[in-house]
């Protein structure tokens, strides 16, 4: 029946008084219930891997994987007669996995085609991978099993949670970023999301054979960079804002003093001089926070030539903006944006929650004056991520910030296979900032500011 004959049928119920009464519908699901046969051997042979690692043997992850699994087939030898092949493996792998390991996302997070894992509760766990999510049929064994998963990244941190802190922002030993939040304010159980850590940094050529832009705005940006322009990558969550950002620090000469600042250190970046710096949440008594407005001011007096900050989401953007303006030219940031224009938006706000009492002219005079360029990417409908505008900021005409684009991404729609089909093109407008990049001995090919809009 559809939708439209429900609906008659109803109101005919109602002309004759006879509508029943519906009840609300149960929107609740039950946590489907997971046997397994070898889950008190588990448990057993678990207990004795205890104990045999708190006699305190030294030695790396991975040769304690080695002896743990030598170990753990010993032990299954011994406590059963018969097991499959099959199923003996997979009780190892889960033992090992929860001795040195994350438990049942261990293998996820060793998968290089995963960019990140998702954990909703007890009973769900989805992945990111190439840009789509995927459901797995991953599973731990209650709420309680994935809070020792919690418990087992946030401790060596010093970090806590509880009811009191239901959430923390943590990261893993190989730098993969984690944030975890619990009951009662995750209403579906604890949940973990992991966005994982490349091991080998993406490049520009990267970046070019994934078509997020072209080889004439890879040429213009490197040529921004290395010409000290300040730079502020804008974009939605998960478009590539950072990985962005590390590509167009690996453009800073490598006789720079580099200061970066972020949350969690995700920067990898391959210069001799750099100074990370990381934030520091406040301790059980609510006392010793240090926020990114902290770490910018600081840094300030430790001589930098580049300020690298993560992202900047608060007040912090006012003592950005002033390092723009008082000399540390070359400066790169992050902000979360709808569009260029909205990222302008974005910083008079968050100006403003810095607590001064600051007109908006005056504070849209700030950001004409700092930031040089906006660099605008986009995470696409079938997963990739585009750089769909780069926007220079020409200054004030009036009360406004006017801004150009130089290169914009046009998409034309989506193929038969779901992939996206749009071209780069160059506006045609030659950036007023030219004359920077000659007086940095750097010239640009007339030709790449002729517009290909045919």
């Amino acid at each position: 029946m559809s939708l439209l004959e429900r609906l008659e049928k109803v109101r005919q119920q109602e002309l004759s008084g006879k509508r029943p009464v519906q009840a609300l519908p149960d929107r609740r699901q039950e946590a489907p219930v997971r046997s397994d046969p070898y889950i008190q051997l588990k448990s057993k042979i678990h207990k004795k891997v205890i104990e045999e690692m708190s006699r305190g043997q030294e030695g790396c992850s991975e040769e304690m994987a080695e002896r743990l699994t030598k170990l753990v087939s010993e032990f299954i030898d011994q406590e059963v007669s018969f097991i499959p092949r099959g199923d003996k493996q997979r009780i190892v792998s889960e033992i090992v996995d929860e001795a040195v390991g994350f438990g049942p996302i261990h293998p996820l997070l060793n998968d290089e085609s995963v960019t990140e894992v998702m954990v909703n509760g007890s009973n769900q766990v989805y992945i990111e991978r190439r840009g789509k999510l995927e459901k797995t049929d991953v599973v731990f064994r209650d709420d309680a099993h994935v809070l020792h998963i919690i418990e087992k990244i946030v401790s060596p941190l010093g970090r806590r949670i509880d009811e009191s802190m239901p959430m923390v922002d943590a990261r893993l030993p190989d730098g993969s970023r984690v944030n975890a939040i619990i009951p009662p304010l995750a209403l579906c159980g604890p949940c973990i999301t992991i966005r994982k850590f490349s091991r080998d940094p993406l490049t520009i050529d990267n970046l070019l054979g994934f078509e997020t832009l072209n080889l004439e705005m890879a040429a213009f940006l490197e040529a921004a960079v290395k010409a000290r322009l300040n730079i502020v990558v804008s974009g939605g969550t998960g478009s590539g804002k950072t990985t962005t950002l590390n590509v167009l620090s690996s453009f800073i000469p490598n006789d720079e003093r580099i200061v970066t600042i972020e949350d969690a250190a995700e920067l990898q970046l391959r210069q001799e001089h750099v100074v990370a710096l990381e934030t520091r949440p406040a301790n059980i008594e609510g006392k010793g926070a240090v926020t990114i407005r902290d770490l910018v001011r600081n840094s300030l007096r430790m001589r930098p030539e580049r300020i690298v900050v993560g992202e900047v989401r608060s007040g912090e953007a006012l003592d950005m903006l002033q390092a723009m303006n008082t000399g540390h030219d070359g400066s790169l940031t992050t902000g979360h944006a709808n569009s260029p224009r909205d990222m302008l938006s974005r910083l008079e706000t968050m100006v403003l929650m810095a607590g001064m009492d600051l007109p908006v002219r005056a504070i849209r005079e700030q950001i004409a004056s700092a930031i040089d360029l906006i660099v605008h990417q986009s995470r696409m409908r079938d997963g990739t991520r585009k750089i769909t505008h780069i926007t220079e900021v020409q200054g004030m005409e009036g009360d406004v910030i006017v801004l150009q684009d130089i290169f914009v991404y046009e998409h034309r729609g989506i193929n038969a296979d779901g992939k996206v089909i749009g071209d780069f093109r160059s506006t045609g407008i030659r950036p007023r900032f030219v004359r920077k990049l000659e007086e940095a001995g750097i010239t640009l090919p007339a030709v790449m500011f002729i517009s290909s809009d045919f």
